[in-house]
């Protein structure tokens, strides 16, 4: 992905994962199968272990491999989408349970942290919400005034510690957190494992059915898990076909690393008021003589950008502007941002299922959303009763986000005028080595690349998941699906969902 010399997420470069996990090659029963080992499948399928359920965890790749791996690791109970857009979505009493279980999830990682002892470097910060404009300026105090009818979040108006961002006051929050992801991650499998919990990586589910009593998983090589409750955490559900996916988008999040000089500015996280919002960390290095400055941004929806690698420039151009003591940018990377039309995860039972739970639409915030779904999800298996359980149910209608609901699908449905549309480039004598390109031929449309040798490989431009014609990430050499964010290797592999399958060989 990355030019030589840059490397792709920082935490792969900072952490040597040395915890290898069997594949599943025999038939296997268990009460719970949790599927997909980000945050929110292990924290689920720690505490019910805890709980004294036999639980089985399969991941398609490696722990560590997904989207927590292609975080910014900001832990925010301070929500991006606004207090009083929320408070309009769900009512004062929504967005107190919203940030309450924020906050407690930051809570849980910081007091799990300590219990299991899991070094992952977890530090507990003030998070600056800091405009750059008059109008801003005058929404964020709006902003603070529904905090204070909340009474919640403790936040107050502080200067900003950066010298080009300090013309406006900043609403600095208390309790928000940072750590890393990956160390996180290896901890937490660990002390599962411990338990007696069983986790299979490299183990892909094709499909989940509930039938009769039970739930069965099957996997791409046709071994079959037989399970009580099935847990889908995959960040978009695979087991659905369409109906989460019309409440929800995805996004890429784009995020950068500098060198920056030890102690320019204080270890906090930062974020700012534009559309898309840039948000800010600091990676403490113990055994360098500077410090890595994350700078995240730049959202779009995922396939509908045609210049993918002029975002990575725009976010250092960015940092380059409002703080000083930069040195080169040594890593950057990409993650997929699930965003739910209303604001909140979709954490619960899957529309129309009775033992298959899903947690999906984490939107900016999957650390703690993921957390959140843990804890959630874990209480409902278990008959407990959970205050959060209405808010985050997936089969929540809100009447106030209609508008945003029309807006996505209607963005979808014209991403399905590319099955006449012509093709990116006439035909595959143009394409570049290392490039790909749809083509047009006949009444097909065909995705090409070129590997670096030179040699041709031509794939259905179809996605297979409903219909839609990928597009290609030059950054990122992948085929993406404009319509609901499946994406694919080069090689048409799927990597992202909710496509399960691989795009079609030709």
């Amino acid at each position: 992905m990355a030019a030589t010399g840059i490397h792709e997420s920082l935490w792969l470069d900072t952490f040597d994962w040395k915890q290898k996990y069997p594949k599943l090659t025999t038939d296997i029963t268990a009460e719970i199968c949790v599927v997909g080992a980000g945050i929110s499948g292990l924290t689920v399928a720690y505490l019910l272990q805890k709980a004294g359920k036999k639980v089985i965890l399969v991941e398609a790749g490696n722990i560590g491999s997904g989207e927590t791996a292609r975080t910014t690791a900001h832990l925010a109970s301070a929500l991006d989408d606004g207090f009083a857009h929320l408070k309009k979505l769900f009512g004062i009493d929504g967005l107190r349970l919203a940030l309450q279980s924020h906050q407690e999830a930051i809570d849980f990682i910081a007091n799990l942290t300590k219990k299991e002892k899991i070094d992952c470097d977890f530090a507990w910060l003030e998070g600056y919400l800091f405009p750059t404009t008059d109008e801003e300026a005058a929404e964020l105090q709006k902003e603070a005034e529904v905090l204070a009818e909340v009474n919640v979040l403790k936040a107050q108006f502080k200067k900003l510690p950066i010298a080009k961002l300090s013309r406006y006051q900043s609403l600095v929050f208390a309790k928000q957190g940072q750590f890393h992801p990956l160390k996180y991650l290896a901890g937490l499998s660990k002390r599962f494992s411990s338990m007696g919990g069983e986790i299979f990586t490299n183990t892909y589910i094709n499909e989940v059915k509930e039938k009769g009593e039970a739930t069965i998983l099957t996997t791409r090589d046709g071994r079959c898990i037989g399970a009580q409750y099935a847990v889908i955490t995959t960040n978009t559900p695979f087991n659905d076909k369409v109906t989460m996916h019309t409440k929800q988008a995805a996004y890429r999040s784009y995020a950068v690393g500098l060198e920056i000089a030890k102690g320019v500015i204080p270890t906090a996280l930062y974020w700012d008021m534009h559309q898309p919002y840039h948000y800010v960390r600091i990676y403490e290095r113990k055994d360098q003589t500077s410090d890595i400055l994350i700078v995240g941004g730049e959202d779009h929806k995922t396939g509908q950008d045609d210049n993918s690698e002029k975002r990575f420039l725009d976010l250092i151009q960015w940092a380059q502007t409002y703080f000083s003591n930069l040195g080169v940018c040594r890593y950057r990377w990409s993650g997929q941002i699930i965003e739910p039309v209303d604001s909140l995860a979709f954490i619960g039972l899957n529309p129309g299922d009775k033992r298959t739970f899903i947690a999906t639409g984490d939107s900016g915030h999957g650390l703690t959303h993921g957390t959140i779904a843990g804890q959630l999800i874990s209480d409902l298996i278990l008959k407990r009763n959970n205050p959060w359980e209405k808010l985050y149910q997936p089969a929540r209608k809100n009447w106030w986000a209609a508008c945003e609901f029309a807006q996505e699908n209607l963005n979808v449905a014209k991403q399905y005028l590319d099955t006449i549309s012509p093709g990116e480039v006439k035909n595959s004598k143009v394409i570049a080595p290392g490039e790909g390109a749809v083509i047009r031929k006949g009444i097909k449309k065909i995705a090409v690349y070129r590997n670096k040798q030179g040699k041709l490989q031509k794939l259905s431009a179809v996605c297979p998941h409903l219909g839609c014609i990928v597009k290609w990430n030059k950054a990122e050499t992948t085929w993406d699906c404009p319509c609901h964010g499946s994406r694919f290797n080069a090689q048409g592999e799927v990597l992202n969902g909710p496509a399960h399958t691989n795009l079609e060989k030709l």
